[in-house]
């Protein structure tokens, strides 16, 4: 249960929250502490990092104006204490044991089997996969972007064999670019759960082809691009969607943006009184995953090609309830371009 402290999971007070975020993906554990050098002083976890953005915070802030302040811990000769209170409460990510000066000398953290115990969902998965993917050329100059290897699977079995996990096995894939050879590669392969796909007889953009699913799919559904893999709890987002109320939900990732020049800051005279060397800039990304209601589909006009990032912006344009979960870098992987679906195979151990 305890694990020996590692500096993975400690940080300081003056760590940014972008800082702090990349630190909770990195340690696995969905948690680290901050700290006076080893003395305990708050917590910070993926609950605390998604609060704080959804109340509008500042990344380039201190962790402290996101941290919790009140950390449940226990000392080193409370170690039942510790195993009990993570048995009794699943939200709890981890908790500190301290010696007698309060600083940390290791970490109770939930058994693997615990954390990986996944919600049952049972709700449609529509994949989008009818776009040519010229980005990936020369792959995609052979193959449909769906059936793009990563190791022994396809990515679109990959984004299928998550979603198993949480007990959606319901699909739905809307096809249009070589749709026929999709079909077939599907044709061969056993399947846990059913699929059927939805014709797109001319590409309508990543929103149009969804008008399509009108009398097909009737209750909340997650849709994907047909390039992407999400490490996330699908629930937790499938309950801030119901919470929220929202049409759609956006899931978006944290990235951070370096501007590869050194940038000039200007007074108001046009007087230079900055020269920053290639800045950095934490911002909020859509990955391509959503949650979406039925009546979303009223939205989107018949036979128009739109995408769907336009129909989102013409909701919130009218005060419609739009949803946003955010999670961290490493939770989002995007094959859409080369380099990207080099990372995707190396993070998945298929190179």
């Amino acid at each position: 249960m305890g694990k020996l402290i590692s500096s993975d999971f400690i940080i300081q007070e003056n760590t940014t929250v972008f800082d702090a975020a990349a630190a909770i993906d990195a340690s696995a554990r969905q948690v680290v502490f901050v700290c006076d050098g080893l003395k305990l002083l708050a917590s910070f976890s993926d609950s605390d990092l998604r609060r704080y953005i959804l109340h509008s915070g500042d990344m380039t802030k201190p962790v402290c104006n996101a941290a919790n302040y009140s950390p449940i811990a226990v000392s080193s000769n409370e170690l039942a204490k510790a195993q009990r209170l993570l048995d009794e409460n699943p939200y709890i990510k981890g908790i500190p044991i301290l010696n007698k000066n309060g600083e940390i000398v290791s970490i109770a953290f939930t058994e693997t089997t615990r954390m990986s115990k996944k919600k049952h969902l049972g709700i449609p998965i529509v994949i989008m996969a009818g776009g040519k993917g010229t980005r990936l050329a020369p792959f995609t100059d052979i193959l449909p972007k769906p059936l793009i290897p990563v190791g022994d699977m396809t990515v679109t079995e990959h984004i299928m064999e998550r979603f198993l996990g949480f007990g959606c096995t319901e699909f739905t894939m809307i096809v249009s670019h070589k749709k026929e050879l999709i079909k077939a590669y599907f044709s061969e392969t056993t399947l846990k759960g059913s699929l059927q796909f939805v014709d797109e007889e001319q590409f309508q953009g990543t929103g149009g082809g969804l008008k399509l699913l009108e009398g097909i799919v009737n209750s909340t559904f997650f849709m994907t691009n047909c390039d992407i893999l999400i490490e996330a709890d699908y629930g937790d987002i499938l309950k801030h969607h119901r919470e929220n109320r929202a049409l759609i939900t956006m899931v978006c990732a944290m990235k951070k943006v370096t501007v590869p020049y050194g940038t000039i800051e200007l007074n108001e005279v046009g007087k230079p009184i900055s020269l920053v060397e290639k800045p950095e800039y934490p911002l909020l990304t859509n990955t391509g995953l959503y949650v979406i209601e039925p009546s979303f589909l009223d939205t989107i006009p018949s036979g128009a090609y739109v995408h769907i990032t336009e129909l989102i912006q013409n909701l919130m344009d009218e005060g419609q309830p739009v949803g946003m979960y955010p999670i961290g870098e490493a939770g989002w992987l995007d094959m859409g371009q080369l380099s990207e679906l080099k990372k995707m195979r190396r993070t998945l151990s298929c190179e």
